[in-house]
């Protein structure tokens, strides 16, 4: 087996196996800015968080709504044309670029095609999955407190006839995203998050005093979906590959209808490099001190004119540079976006003005960031395949047994961040939304995931550090791993790795 396919079988394990063992540490993690317990999901999917009754709050229903009837809702008449179209376009673009693989629904296929009839059939329905505390994001949505998250689950209603197996889940995900303070409420921030906090110490989720109280259809902001539009299995021509669709559709209200809108922060790498002008107002915008210190935070808004309405994630990418990547071109090489002297000159300029970079101290640095910051490439790092949040199933016989860990290292990695401005909102202080890149979390003086995959513990995203320590990358010279382990280089150019024990 070659070293590249070698460590992604390694980075199944660790994503799959010896997970009870975690499962107390990430329910550590999530406390007061996550939802994932099977038994509560199961309730709130049961009440007034159930989607259609999130979409359609004068229904009165008790049956859920399936697919077949909520893809028929005028609300999201613009979501089905958008799919529609992106199957489309995918398949053509499949044709003249693989012709000689065939792609359609089943196994006869070498590209095995999501069946579309499952999206808009009426045995299907999205189920709650998790219900995820955003408040980390108030520097994009100062107004609203940030935003509080219902994720749903695309799945099978019904077994079959004398089938004892469970429903099964279906690879797509619908993010409702809200405004965790809506339009004209007078609550504060500070008073949101102590609910949210509180809520993880005394279980009180809907109460009148709780954090889900607060949240309701007034408060829609916009609809997120990722959907596994195609999968490849293994063959003599090519590996394993499978393709993830995202797309976001913002909410007009005065239309009373979902509309499909540009990705926050998901760079048109096609259109930037074919478009001489776009490409210099780009750099120039993105280079500019002021911005440069957001994207170094994490934090950047980019404009919507430099921005794609769809992308295709397809995974797994590896540890090399590799077109599978979104920042793939922008950096360096002939009709690049960005060049290797106008960055260094820019981070130069930067700190010079005074600011402290905390993440991008070289180009290798500024390549990973134009990548984890766009959601594509986010999705392709230290995801479970290309989610980062599948859920656990709770219509499950015996749900424990199917999904213990719900979400993925990335996810979990992050919680402690995300908890700290929670914190902070709550006690009325200046909160830190800086966050560090996908592959590793920023762990600002924390020991809580020392040890640990999400850090430098067995398995952990690291860099090999060079010998003499003058040629390791500045931006990743923090990236080690805990005493026992060493940092093995999991490409044939980069190196980026994984935590393991050395060898003897």
């Amino acid at each position: 087996m070659s070293r590249a396919p070698r460590f992604l079988a390694i980075l199944f394990a660790l994503l799959c196996g010896a997970l009870s063992a975690r499962a107390a540490q990430d329910a550590a993690l999530e406390r007061g800015a996550a939802i994932t317990d099977p038994a509560t999901l199961r309730e709130l999917d049961a009440g007034k968080f159930r989607l259609d009754r999130m979409l359609v709050p004068e229904r009165s229903a008790d049956i859920p709504l399936a697919n077949s009837e909520l893809f028929a809702l005028p609300s999201l008449a613009a979501v089905r044309q958008a799919i529609d179209g992106e199957f489309d376009r995918y398949m053509a673009r499949h044709h003249t670029n693989l012709p000689k693989e065939t792609i359609g629904v089943g196994e006869s296929f070498d590209f095995h095609l999501f069946d579309r009839a499952l999206l808009y059939s009426a045995e299907t329905r999205f189920v709650l999955a998790g219900i995820i505390n955003r408040m980390d994001r108030t520097y994009a949505a100062e107004a609203s407190c940030g935003e509080i998250r219902l994720i749903y689950r695309l799945t099978r209603m019904n077994k079959a006839a004398g089938d004892d197996a469970s429903p099964p889940r279906l690879p797509m995900t619908l993010n409702l995203v809200l405004k965790a303070r809506g339009e004209g409420s007078a609550i504060a921030c500070s008073e949101i998050a102590r609910r949210w906090l509180s809520a993880s110490v005394d279980g009180k989720l809907s109460a009148s005093d709780g954090p889900l109280d607060l949240i309701d259809y007034q408060n829609i902001d916009r609809i997120e979906t990722n959907l596994q539009i195609a999968h490849a299995p293994k063959s003599s021509v090519r590996e394993f590959r499978t393709d993830y669709l995202l797309k976001m559709f913002r909410y007009d209200r005065d239309a009373r209808a979902f509309v499909e809108s540009p990705m926050e922060n998901q760079i048109d790498r096609a259109r930037l490099l074919a478009d001489d002008r776009l490409r210099r107002e780009f750099s120039g915008w993105l280079l500019d001190p002021v911005n440069l210190v957001a994207f170094d935070r994490g934090t950047v808004l980019i404009p919507e004119k430099f921005l794609a309405s769809s992308a295709i994630a397809p995974t797994p990418v590896g540890f090399d540079p590799s077109d599978l990547e979104p920042e793939f071109g922008l950096v360096q090489g002939e009709g690049a976006v960005f060049s290797e002297a106008d960055v260094v000159a820019a981070l130069k300029k930067t700190m010079e003005g005074g600011a402290k970079l905390q993440n991008i101290r070289s180009l290798a640095g500024f390549e990973r960031r134009l990548n984890d910051v766009t959601c594509s490439g986010c999705h392709q790092t230290r995801g479970i395949g290309g989610f980062h949040f599948p859920g656990v199933d709770w219509m499950a016989d015996k749900p424990s047994n199917t999904t213990v860990v719900p979400a993925s290292p990335h996810f979990f990695g992050d919680q402690i961040r995300r908890r700290d401005i929670l914190n902070a909102l709550r006690d009325g202080k200046a909160p830190n939304y800086s966050r560090g890149f996908a592959n590793r979390p920023q762990l600002r003086g924390s020991t809580e995931l020392a040890g640990s995959n999400y850090s430098d513990g067995w398995g952990a995203h690291c860099y090999v550090q060079g010998k003499p320590a003058a040629t390791t990358d500045a931006s990743f010279r923090d990236w080690t791993c805990a005493e026992g382990l060493t940092c093995q280089a999991a490409g044939k150019t980069s190196r980026f790795g994984m935590c393991f024990v050395k060898s003897r």
